[in-house]
C-alpha cells in the first residue's frame, strides 16, 4: 500500500469570509472550487506549507492559527492525506490573485468543492469550525 501524498491546505477565513479559488479547465478535478493549497515539502511541516501554498496561489500573506483537521481521501489519480489549517491575513495581506476571490460563508454551499472537502465545508458553512490552537 502506497503512502498518501500529504496534502497542506489553507483555510482562510477573514472575518465571515473565506479565500477560496476555481480549478482551472486543465487540472484535475477541473472546475471545482477549492482552498489554496498543495504538497508539504520535505523537512517542512504542515503549517509552514500551508503558509507557503497560500502566498505562492493567491499572493497573499497569512499566518497559521491552528488546525483544523486531517482527512485522508482516495481519488483514482491517487491517495491524499489533506491537512485542514486555520489560517489569518495578516493585516498587510493584499487582494487575492485570480482565480482566488473572497465568498461569504453562506457561499460555500453554492459551490462544488472536491468530495475530500466536504466535511471541512459542512463544517464552515454550518459555523461549527472548531479550530485546535497551536501548541508551541
Amino acid at each position: 500500500m502506497t503512502k498518501p501524498t500529504k496534502i497542506a491546505i489553507a483555510v482562510v477565513k477573514n472575518g465571515d469570509r473565506f479565500l477560496v479559488g476555481q480549478r482551472s479547465q486543465d487540472q484535475v478535478l477541473a472546475g471545482l472550487w477549492e482552498f489554496p493549497g498543495g504538497k508539504i515539502e520535505a523537512g517542512e511541516s504542515d503549517l509552514e506549507a500551508a503558509v507557503r501554498e497560500c502566498f505562492e496561489e493567491t499572493g497573499v500573506t497569512v499566518a497559521a492559527v491552528g488546525r483544523y483537521m486531517t482527512v485522508e481521501y482516495s481519488y483514482k489519480h491517487g491517495d491524499l492525506q489533506l491537512n485542514f489549517m486555520a489560517c489569518e491575513p495578516k493585516p498587510t495581506a493584499c487582494a487575492p490573485n485570480q482565480p482566488f476571490c473572497w465568498v461569504d460563508r453562506e457561499q460555500l454551499a453554492e459551490l462544488s468543492f472536491p468530495e475530500a472537502n466536504a466535511v471541512i465545508v459542512e463544517q464552515l458553512r454550518s459555523h461549527r469550525d472548531i479550530v485546535q490552537p497551536i501548541h508551541a
